[in-house]
């Protein structure tokens, strides 16, 4: 039987220093049935010229340029040139391990439609991988190893932009690469997860991530925390909201400052706690902020918490247990 055909969707701008590297681990795979959609962003170095070479080598290459801007823009044009059954992403900057695709199609082919095969990241880095990735690369594959990624979802991207693969009618069908919103692999997953779509576990690394100062995660707009919240926020409003029950932000800092605007220019009602002395009983954005205490006397409550000190999150943790509060029925960490 003839194995599906695995369309791989790639933007560059600019990547030259590694193209070669993520071009050759492609073609190192041992699923050898793919196309490559790579779509250059108006890039100003030799990208260009070292993807073309490769194209002249190899068939399955399809190189393109595209007249719009940025990732959304070329993962569109990249999608609209493809043909294959499922489809991934790759970054142009990181490495396929040779297993991968094969790995990520069988998941597929034994779990059907309406699933996300997702794989392990390792990430690397020439000076070394910060405590901040690392401890990222951490959180990310334990939930992959599960398959209970979207348990997490409105802390950080629970599905790696560069790790999944699904069947093209799914991608389809909850808009592909349509909408115009950054993070845009924040948005999919979200996507996903509003879809039913589920992630199959995975105990293998398929994917180095690389991480490096300039790469566009680090210094887009895009990608500011700005953008993130918002996102979460839009989400949650669309998927896990609950009008029956009474809103309440737990924190104050930049996030819940944020959460309680973006809610305000909403009209939607909500209570503010948090546990900081120096905030409690002071008015933000002409609303009050209450102790944590306070959560006790609000009747059904759906708590969003925005506070990201890891020790306090688990010191709240342990509170909403005494107050007989379940994850994510009655409260979600947004951090």
């Amino acid at each position: 039987m003839k194995q599906p055909l695995v369309s791989i969707l790639t933007p560059f701008k600019n990547t030259a220093k590694f193209l070669e590297d993520c071009l050759e681990s492609i073609l190192k795979q041992s699923y050898t049935n793919w196309e490559l959609l790579i779509i250059d962003d108006h890039s100003e170095d030799e990208s260009y010229a070292i993807v073309e070479g490769f194209a002249k080598r190899d068939a399955r290459i399809k190189l393109h340029k595209t007249n719009g801007n940025g990732i959304i823009d070329a993962l569109k044009l990249a999608f609209k040139h493809s043909s294959g059954t499922l489809v991934t992403r790759m970054d142009s900057d990181d490495i396929m391990l040779p297993n991968k695709l094969d790995v990520l199609v069988q998941h597929l082919k034994t779990y059907g439609k309406h699933y996300v095969a997702v794989g392990l990241v390792s990430y690397f880095n020439a000076n070394g991988v910060g405590p901040g990735y690392k401890s990222y690369e951490v959180w990310l594959n334990t939930l992959t190893k599960t398959g209970h990624n979207y348990d997490e979802i409105y802390k950080e991207c629970v599905i790696p932009s560069p790790c999944w693969m699904v069947y093209r009618e799914d991608l389809e069908a909850c808009g592909a690469f349509n909408p115009n919103i950054y993070p845009e692999d924040y948005d999919l997953t979200f996507r996903f997860y509003k879809h039913g779509y589920k992630c199959i576990p995975c105990n293998d690394v398929i994917h180095k991530w690389r991480d490096y100062s300039t790469r566009t995660s680090r210094t887009h707009v895009h990608y500011a925390q700005n953008h993130f919240t918002t996102l979460k926020v839009h989400h949650f409003l669309d998927i896990d909201y609950n009008s029956s029950k009474n809103l309440v932000i737990w924190g104050a800092g930049t996030k819940g400052k944020l959460m309680a605007r973006l809610f305000i220019e909403r009209n939607i009602a909500f209570q503010w706690i948090c546990d900081n002395p120096n905030k409690i009983g002071k008015a933000i954005y002409g609303k009050t902020l209450l102790s944590f205490h306070a959560l006790k006397t609000i009747k059904n409550p759906q708590s969003l918490i925005t506070v990201a000190n890891k020790e306090a999150q688990k010191e709240i943790r342990a509170y909403l247990t005494t107050c007989n509060l379940q994850a994510f029925k009655d409260y979600i960490f947004f951090c």
